[in-house]
């Protein structure tokens, strides 16, 4: 490929030519009678077709000449004679349109000699002037950098890539379904906020200009749905931006889509029993009933039935540490350094017990999970807003789903104890002060609201990003969003080898 401010330079030259001649470079529209896709399911001899899309090849065969065109959904041929649509007018095809713009054209369907469905074209018009030639051999390019920062060229090139992110569209439309059929009410909350809660994780801190305060991305929209239960709102859901100042690696990101879901009267097992109807409901209509779904190399049948197990008997069969026998974060770290654990966590002297907790399952049971696993009784130090278990009340009402070593949802029944929650808050403060940044501060706002009385609620909440991660088999979660935050390029002309932190 030549240098590119020269293929630029000739591209607009040619753009010059079309306006001199007096042809819009820019029209305001273009009426469209079918997409690609269906214009390939029309039957031969079907006139007055109009379709648009971007010219991804062209060749020339004397008076007959072929492009292919493209759109989201699909492809087609388009046959262009000299003798339909004049002699001029096809010299100027030829020196005006290159491979990358967008066209639109009007004609019969026809299928050729070797099966391929294709348009005779009539006419065609200009609609857009791609100044950049398309990159010859995207396809398969190392530069993983270059795919997330361009994610539009990566769209243009790569089918798989195409297909990928209309099944997230897809994903998402299927969540909403299914809940507004179920009777939940989605809702938006905000996303900056006084204090960061709703989860254990580092805020991102941003100032507020006009109140001259600092304030908070949101962590998770957890506390403001349940104050809408407060408010009457029985059954609640939002798909949420959410943000949290953590390390990146290949499973996280620090800004993240997930949805959150609170129903009045449920208990933990409700959800569970709800949250195996939507997956598979979802799954199902993913693709085309069939419940099992190749992951990664494993077929996991989402239509058998699903394990359940308990935090400590997992731990215990695992690494054989009973947690019940070290009750301090001090004695529990003794244990896990004495069988030789390595936990990798640089912060590991300041963490809570539940923190800790976390870490050690998340180091020697989470991975080999496979097949679709609840997974019960949390510590109540691990799950600060969850409510304790009526019969032990060192364990909490909590679900986990673990697929192919990935949580894919995480629920319980809410703690609606207002002394009790402010008391596991000030202990979650006081982790804080000792060094923990990931524990919760008290929320004076939420107390306040519970104290106007809660109904039993049970609530779950679903990573978006990473449920498509699993599902799609993607190695790394940047692969299922479009545009990844990286770090800045001041050169945007420079296509180097930059690498993305794993």
């Amino acid at each position: 490929m030549g240098d590119i401010s020269e293929l630029k330079k000739v591209r607009l030259e040619k753009e010059e030519k079309l306006k001199e001649l007096g042809i819009s470079v820019h029209p305001e529209r273009y009426e469209v009678t079918h997409t690609l896709k269906d214009a390939r399911t029309l039957e031969d001899g079907t006139k007055n077709v109009r379709v648009a899309g971007r010219v991804m090849s062209k060749r020339k065969m004397g008076k007959i000449s072929f492009m292919d065109l493209r759109d989201i959904e699909g492809k087609i041929q388009l046959v262009f004679k000299r003798d339909d649509i004049g002699e001029e007018t096809y010299k100027l095809l030829h020196s005006t349109v290159d491979i990358g713009d967008f066209i639109g054209v009007e004609g019969e369907i026809f299928t050729t000699q070797a099966g391929e469905k294709s348009i005779q074209v009539s006419k065609y018009e200009f609609l857009g002037k791609a100044l950049r030639p398309l990159p010859e051999k995207f396809h398969g390019i190392s530069n993983q950098e270059m795919l997330y920062r361009e994610r539009h060229l990566d769209l243009i090139m790569n089918d798989e890539t195409k297909k990928r992110f209309l099944l997230r569209s897809n994903f998402i439309k299927l969540l909403r379904e299914f809940l507004w059929e179920k009777g939940f009410i989605e809702v938006d909350t905000p996303v900056l906020q006084n204090t960061p809660s709703g989860a254990t994780a580092r805020p991102f801190i941003t100032h507020h200009n006009t109140y001259d305060a600092d304030v908070y991305l949101r962590i998770s929209p957890e506390l403001t749905l349940k104050k809408l239960v407060v408010g009457g709102f029985t059954n609640v859901f939002e798909i949420a931006r959410d943000f949290r100042n953590e390390g990146i690696s290949v499973n996280h990101l620090q800004d993240f889509t997930m949805i959150e879901g609170y129903s009045a009267y449920y208990n933990y097992k409700d959800n569970m029993k709800l949250m195996r109807e939507m997956i598979t409901y979802i799954i199902g209509k993913l693709f085309d009933g069939n419940l099992v779904v190749n992951i990664s190399g494993k077929d996991i049948d989402f239509g058998a039935e699903w394990d359940e197990v308990s935090f400590r008997e997992l731990l215990i069969k695992d690494c054989g540490i009973d947690i019940n026998e070290f009750p301090t974060a001090k004695e529990l770290l003794a244990e896990i350094r004495r069988r030789n654990i390595q936990l990798e966590d640089e912060n590991i002297e300041n963490l809570g017990r539940g923190n800790l907790i976390d870490l050690l399952y998340k180091k020697v049971s989470r991975p080999y999970i496979i097949k679709p696993t609840f997974l019960t009784g949390h510590p109540i130090d691990l799950s600060p807003l969850a409510r304790s278990n009526d019969e032990d009340p060192t364990l909490t009402d909590r679900f986990q789903l673990i697929v192919n070593g990935q949580e894919i949802i995480n629920g319980y029944s809410e703690l609606v104890d207002s002394q009790e929650q402010e008391k596991r808050f000030i202990e979650q403060n006081a982790l804080k002060e000792n060094g923990d940044e990931e524990a919760m501060s008290i929320d004076h706002e939420y107390i306040k609201a519970m104290e106007y009385g809660m109904p039993p609620i049970s609530g779950w909440g679903l990573g978006i990003d990473r449920f498509l991660q699993f599902l799609t088999s993607s190695y790394n979660i940047r692969d299922v969003v479009l545009y990844p935050l990286l770090k800045r390029r001041d050169n945007v002309e420079d296509d180097g080898d930059e690498e993305v932190e794993e």
